[in-house]
């Protein structure tokens, strides 16, 4: 940035109505829970019945890890809770893979929501970023997409070819089990027995992430003035910048810029505002991660012990 630009930066950070910082966390918060409890029901199907603090505490450990390491936390989670709920990791692996293929999906859905509220000013903005990457120079784009699409098909077809050939080798071994318990994992989606209540906790999570972006404009001069309708498009595209690096770290504040642009916000404002929502998004995971990571021993502590009895009796 330019020195001015360094300046307004500088100056909307620390002009920022904090106080609008607290309704943000409440949301988060609100948001990991009801994501927490949401997880419970995919668990229900498979007559396991975990404690919420469990999944709660668990779930935040997992944001932190996130926040270091892409989808080590959805490993991570699944470890812990089946360690202090003693049940089986793969089928717990399997409910998260369905719980984030359905978050996929309602991704792709908010996009195309996003689109048709404002299909003039986002339209607009896709078609001048694909006539930038269309004119590059080096390798046109639709042969770019045509090799990535042949290397998938190839090792594809090199995996199949190692199960067929193979299929008592130990590691494949394993791999099979592994997918075994992931299918019983998806199939707890045909056999929920609240699948309203599921819908409402997911329709509840994005509206969450929602309110936060738009309770955020309010937090600085340049951005009040924003509706509903630009709180989509930030978060339609901060959610891609969590994708992009672990945690957004780095992507997020950029994405939120260059979104903001769109409508007519200066560089160092919108980075300023990105910024401040990735600081207390990750601040929140960072916190409540590592309190629910020193918690979750003391918090099953009595039924670990009850555990080592009962195991040491049967033997």
């Amino acid at each position: 940035m330019t020195t001015q630009e360094k300046d307004e930066f500088v100056t909307a950070i620390t002009q920022a109505r904090y106080w609008l910082v607290l309704p943000i966390i409440i949301l988060s918060l609100l948001s990991h829970l009801s994501r927490s409890m949401r997880w419970k029901l995919l668990l229900e199907p498979m007559d396991y019945h975990p404690k919420l603090k469990n999944v709660f505490a668990v779930t935040m450990v997992g944001y932190l890890a996130n926040s270091a390491i892409p989808r080590l936390g959805e490993i991570l989670k699944c470890s812990f809770l089946a360690r202090y709920e003693h049940l089986k990791l793969n089928r717990l692996v399997g409910t998260i893979i369905v719980e984030r293929t359905f978050d996929l999906i309602c991704y792709l859905i908010f996009i195309g929501i996003t689109v048709l509220i404002q299909i003039d000013v986002v339209g607009q903005y896709v078609e001048q970023k694909l006539e930038t990457i269309a004119s590059s120079p080096g390798m046109p784009l639709w042969a770019r997409a045509l090799i990535v699409a042949a290397a998938i098909v190839m090792i594809w077809l090199l995996i199949k070819y190692f199960f067929r050939k193979y299929p008592d080798n130990r590691f494949i071994s394993r791999i099979n089990a592994f997918i075994k318990g992931l299918g019983e994992g998806f199939s707890t989606i045909r056999r929920l027995r609240h699948s309203r209540a599921f819908i409402l906790h997911t329709l509840f999570i994005w509206s969450m992430y929602l309110l936060q972006i738009y309770i955020g404009f309010y937090a600085m001069d340049g951005t009040d003035h924003l509706s509903v309708k630009a709180a989509f498009s930030v978060l339609t595209l901060a959610t891609l910048a969590m994708i992009a690096t672990p945690g957004g770290i780095g992507s997020f504040p950029i994405f939120v810029m260059q979104t903001l642009a769109i409508y007519g916000i200066a560089h160092p404002l919108g980075k300023a505002f990105g910024w401040l929502i990735w600081g207390v998004s990750t601040s929140i995971m960072i916190i409540a991660g590592c309190i629910a990571l020193l918690l979750l021993p003391y918090m099953n502590k009595q039924k670990n012990e009850s555990h080592s009895i009962d195991t040491r009796q049967d033997h």
